[in-house]
C-alpha cells in the first residue's frame, strides 16, 4: 500500500544528483576577470589569440586561473582585483600598440569560481541580474528626427528615380523639413505626377502648391501622421535589433536592452565593471554604405599618396590597400533585408545578399549603368569606415539578389555576411542617463536577499517540526528538496536572477508548505475517523492530491500570464514562480511520499505515526 517500486527511488535519487551537482556552481561564488573581443566588425578574434594572451601575461609575471576562448571572446580570471587590473593593462598593450586606434576591447569582467570538474560538465551558475551582480545601465535616446529626415531623402530619391523612369520631366525636387517639393512648368505636368507618385510613395500625402519668385506651379509631399508613427516605431525596433547583434557578439552574459517609452531603449550589461568599455560596447554599432569606387587619373594619383579629389574619399580596403571611393551614397544597410555565406558558379566562396524593392531597383540601375567598375560596401564604425568587399561588376544584377565574390575564403565569406547581416542604425543614438552598480551593492543585496530565504525557511521549518513531528521533518526535507531543484533548473536554463526573482523562490517555498499542511491534514483527518495508520497515510495523499493539483494549477495560470504580458524584473519574477510550483509539486507529493513510504512502508503492523496531536472528535 505505502511502498513505492525501485524505480520511483531511482528517479528521485537521479533527482537529487542532478540537482546538486548544477546547485553547486552557485556556491562558489565570482572571480575578477578580464574579457578580451574585438573592437571593430573587420577584426575577428579565435582561439590562437589565446596563445598570445598567455604570452602576455607571462612577460608581466602574472598568473591566471585560466584562459579560454568562449563564443566571440578571451576570459582569463583572476585572484583578485589588483592582479586582474595588472593583467588588463598587460593584455591592451600587447593587442592595441595603438591606443588612438583600438582594435581590441579589453573589458574588466567577472566570472564564476567553480571548479574545472563542474565546468566539464557544463554545470553553470544562475545569471544575476544588474541588481544582484553589479554592473552598467545606460538609458539611450534614439533622435527621431534624424529617422523621419532620412526617410524622407530615401523617398526623394525614390522620386526622382519613377519620374525618370515615367519620362515625366520637372525642374526639380528638393526636401524642405518633412516634405518633399516637386517643381513643375505647367499643372498639366504636374497633374501626371500625382497620378504616379500617389499611387507609388503612398507614405505622402499630396497638395498642388506653387513656387513663390517663378510662375512654376509645385506638388508638395508631406508624410501621413500613420506614417511618421511607423517610420519611428520600425527605426526604433531596427536600432534594438542592432544592438542586440552586436553586444551578443561580445559574450556579454545576459544583456538586458529593451525599449521605454516612444523613443528610449533600456541597456543593462549585468558584470560589466568598467563603464568606459561599456560604452565602447555600445559604440560598436555600425552602418553599412555601398558606394562606386573612383578609377580615374586622379584617384590613381590619389592612392600614390597625391590630393583626394573634390567629391572623393579615401578608405582602406581590408587587406590595407587604400583606395578612393565617391562621396554619393547608393545603398544603405536599410536596404539590405539578408546576407548568407555560400558558393558562386565557380564553387568559390560568396556572399549571397538579398535587397528589399528599392534597394533591389536601385543596384539594377547602377550595375547597369557600370558594368566593369568597381562598387565598395563600407562599414563605419565609431567615425571610421573601412572598406569590407570592392568587387566588379560583371553585368546588370536585377531582381534584389546579389553575389559577392572573389579573392575571399569560406570563413571571410562567412564573416562578411555577418558583418553586413548585423545591420545599422536606423537613426542615431545619444547616452542621456549612464548609471554604475558597484558589485560592492550586489553582494549586499545577495546577502539580504539570501538572509530572507534562509530566515523564512527557518521559521517554517521549525512551525512545521513543532506541529508535525516527524511528519514536519519530512516537510522540510521535501521543501529543502524543492528549493535545490528550482535552483538547479535556473542554473541548467541559465536563466537570470533578479531580486524579483528571489522574492518569488521566497513565494514559492510558502506555497510548497501549503501542499504538505493539505497532506499532513488529509491523513490526520483520516486517523480521526478511525483509519488504520497505514490506510490513513495512503488516503491523506490521494484525497489531497487533487485539491494540491488545482492550485497550483491556477496559480500556474497567473505565472503564465505575467510571463506572457509582463517585462523587465516582472517577467523575470513569472519565470522564476512558474518553475518554482512544477518542482513543488514534484517535491511536494512525489518526494515527500517517497520518505514516508521509506520510513513506516515496511511496518506491516503499524500501530501509529508521528505526526503531531490528533484531535478526536468527543463522544
Amino acid at each position: 500500500m505505502n511502498r513505492y517500486p525501485w524505480w520511483k527511488f531511482l528517479i528521485i535519487a537521479v533527482a537529487l544528483f542532478i540537482g546538486l551537482i548544477y546547485t553547486l556552481p552557485n556556491f562558489f561564488g565570482e572571480a575578477p576577470a578580464v574579457q578580451l573581443s574585438s573592437g571593430k566588425a573587420t577584426v575577428k578574434l579565435n582561439s590562437d589569440a589565446v596563445a598570445q594572451v598567455e604570452s602576455a601575461l607571462k612577460q608581466a609575471g602574472i598568473t591566471a586561473d585560466f584562459v579560454e576562448f568562449e563564443g566571440n571572446s578571451i576570459k582569463a580570471r583572476f585572484k583578485d582585483t589588483d592582479t586582474q587590473l595588472k593583467a588588463r593593462d598587460a593584455i591592451t598593450k600587447a593587442f592595441n600598440p595603438d591606443l588612438t586606434d583600438p582594435h581590441y576591447i579589453v573589458a574588466l569582467n567577472l566570472l564564476s569560481r567553480s571548479p574545472q570538474w563542474l565546468r566539464s560538465l557544463h554545470a553553470q551558475p544562475m545569471y544575476l541580474g544588474l541588481d544582484l551582480r553589479g554592473g552598467v545601465h545606460f538609458l539611450m535616446q534614439v533622435d527621431m528626427k534624424a529617422a523621419l529626415t532620412q526617410k524622407i531623402e530615401s523617398l526623394t530619391g525614390d522620386i526622382r528615380t519613377l519620374l525618370r523612369d515615367k519620362d515625366i520631366r520637372h525642374s526639380g525636387i528638393r526636401r524642405e523639413g518633412d516634405s518633399v517639393i516637386v517643381r513643375f512648368h505647367d499643372a498639366a505636368v504636374r497633374q501626371s505626377a500625382r497620378g504616379v507618385v500617389q499611387d507609388a510613395v503612398a507614405d505622402l500625402q499630396w497638395v498642388d502648391g506653387a513656387d513663390a519668385g517663378s510662375d512654376d506651379v509645385t506638388l508638395v509631399g508631406s508624410l501621413k501622421p500613420q506614417s511618421a508613427r511607423t517610420i519611428q516605431e520600425q527605426a526604433l525596433k531596427q536600432n534594438i535589433t542592432t544592438l542586440h547583434n552586436r553586444i551578443n557578439e561580445l559574450g556579454v552574459a545576459e544583456p538586458v536592452i529593451q525599449q521605454q517609452g516612444l523613443d528610449r531603449v533600456v541597456v543593462q550589461l549585468p558584470g560589466v565593471q568598467d563603464t568606459a568599455k561599456a560604452k565602447d560596447i555600445i559604440g560598436r554599432t555600425a552602418t553599412l554604405e555601398v558606394r562606386m569606387v573612383e578609377d580615374s587619373a586622379e584617384a590613381i594619383e590619389a592612392i600614390k599618396g597625391g590630393t583626394v579629389p573634390f567629391g572623393m574619399e579615401r578608405y582602406q580596403e581590408r587587406g590595407g590597400m587604400p583606395v578612393i571611393v565617391k562621396r554619393q551614397v547608393v545603398l544603405t544597410g536599410d536596404n539590405l533585408t539578408d546576407a548568407q555565406p555560400g558558393f558562386d558558379e565557380n564553387h568559390e566562396a560568396a556572399v549571397h545578399l538579398t535587397l528589399d524593392a528599392r534597394g533591389a531597383r536601385i543596384f539594377r540601375d547602377i550595375t547597369r549603368e557600370n558594368i566593369g567598375k568597381r562598387m565598395a560596401i563600407l562599414l563605419f564604425e565609431k567615425g571610421k569606415g573601412e572598406v569590407v568587399t570592392a568587387p566588379v561588376i560583371r553585368g546588370e544584377i536585377g531582381g534584389g539578389r546579389v553575389q559577392i565574390s572573389g579573392r575571399m575564403s569560406t570563413e571571410e565569406a562567412a564573416d562578411t555576411a555577418l558583418l553586413l547581416r548585423a545591420g545599422s542604425l536606423a537613426a542615431p543614438m545619444e547616452i542621456i542617463e549612464e548609471r554604475t552598480v558597484g558589485p560592492s551593492l550586489g553582494a549586499e543585496n545577495i546577502a539580504q536577499g539570501f538572509n530572507s530565504l534562509v530566515y523564512g525557511f527557518a521559521a517554517i521549518a521549525v512551525f512545521m517540526v513543532i506541529y508535525y513531528l516527524l511528519f514536519g521533518v519530512f516537510s522540510t526535507l521535501a521543501l529543502s528538496v524543492n528549493l535545490l531543484l528550482l535552483v538547479a533548473v535556473l542554473s541548467m536554463l541559465q536563466a537570470t536572477l533578479t531580486l524579483p526573482g528571489i522574492a518569488a523562490i521566497a513565494l514559492t517555498l510558502g506555497m510548497a508548505i501549503d501542499s504538505n499542511v493539505l497532506i499532513n491534514e488529509r491523513v490526520r483527518e483520516e486517523l480521526r475517523n478511525g483509519s488504520a495508520p497505514q490506510s490513513a497515510i495512503a488516503a491523506g495523499y490521494e484525497h489531497a492530491w487533487a485539491t494540491i493539483l488545482d492550485s497550483n494549477v491556477t496559480t500556474l495560470i497567473a505565472g503564465v500570464s505575467l510571463l506572457a504580458f509582463g517585462s523587465g524584473p516582472v517577467r523575470g519574477f513569472a519565470v522564476v514562480h512558474c518553475l518554482g510550483i512544477l518542482t513543488s509539486m514534484f517535491s511536494a507529493v512525489f518526494f515527500s511520499r517517497g520518505l514516508v513510504n521509506l520510513w513506516y512502508g515496511r511496518q506491516k503492523k503499524l500501530k501509529s505515526v508521528s505526526i503531531g496531536q490528533v484531535w478526536k472528535p468527543q463522544e
